[in-house]
């Protein structure tokens, strides 16, 4: 880390400075999109979204694991037992809140682990929880000196100024993103209960809440351009909900009619 970064800017967190933070945010989460889209052609044989958000190739988990085990592991870069260890209880405790997060907040679930060994509530499993702990060596040790090479790079190729413009725009368009996203996975929740009558907690507040919305031609014609069933679906195809007896509905066996895949590999 450069010494002048730190002594200039008086906003750090753990000797790092905001914009190098968020620029390891936009890198990182980037790189993760790209990483689970190749993982699902490998598993699924098809190319599909894999991103957090609806409009930016942004895998949000893999920016904010990358971003905590940096900010809580670089001073033990030269030790890689307790990085291994660090990188294993970190990436455990994030993956484990954000599907608690998707859960309650969306009812919905990105991911589940019910059908591997060693899983905490389908949240976590030990075999993600050692990949995060090898991520985390990787990144600490080998890795991230190149993000940092780059980020230092960039700065003096195109200015400090317009660097820092560029960080902050991007950071603007994800918050507005993960906004946006948040309203339409709402939305696109509202009418898959309500249409195919599924049996959740909330259903009478869910029917009610869809009757106001959808009743509302203007509003419903809107979602339906922008927020569609086959735009959702090709954004988010592994969404699912859980109903009353706990069972786990895929959302895309709901609409047999859409292909959500983009590619089919093999």
């Amino acid at each position: 880390m450069e010494k002048e970064e730190v002594i200039k800017s008086k906003w750090t967190i753990r000797g790092f400075t905001i914009d190098r933070i968020c620029f390891y945010f936009l890198i990182y989460s980037i790189l993760g999109f790209i990483v689970e889209s190749l993982f699902g052609v490998v598993t699924k044989g098809v190319l599909e979204s894999r991103k957090s958000f609806l409009y930016g190739p942004f895998c949000g988990i893999y920016g904010i694991g990358a971003v905590i085990m940096i900010l809580a592991l670089y001073k033990y870069r030269k030790n890689s037992n307790t990085v291994f260890w660090g990188g294993f209880f970190l990436g455990s405790i994030i993956e484990y809140l954000l599907s608690v997060i998707g859960e309650f907040v969306f009812n919905i679930r990105w991911w589940d682990y019910y059908d591997k060994p060693l899983n905490i509530n389908g949240r976590i499993c030990a075999y993600y929880s050692i990949f995060w702990g090898l991520l985390a060596i990787y990144l600490i040790t080998y890795f991230n000196p190149r993000i940092d090479k780059l980020y230092h790079f960039l700065k003096i190729k195109i200015g400090n100024k317009i660097m820092k413009i560029i960080i902050t725009v991007s950071i603007i368009f994800v918050i507005i993103d993960c906004i946006l996203t948040g309203l339409a996975l709402e939305m696109f929740y509202l009418r898959t209960i309500a249409q195919n009558d599924l049996n959740v907690g909330d259903k009478v507040q869910v029917e009610e809440f869809y009757e106001k919305v959808y009743n509302n031609k203007t509003l419903s014609g809107f979602i339906y351009t922008f927020w569609g069933n086959e735009k959702m679906l090709k954004s988010f195809p592994n969404l699912r909900i859980i109903d009353n007896d706990d069972k786990i509905i895929y959302m895309d066996s709901l609409y047999p009619e859409i292909q959500t895949y983009y590619l089919k590999v093999k």
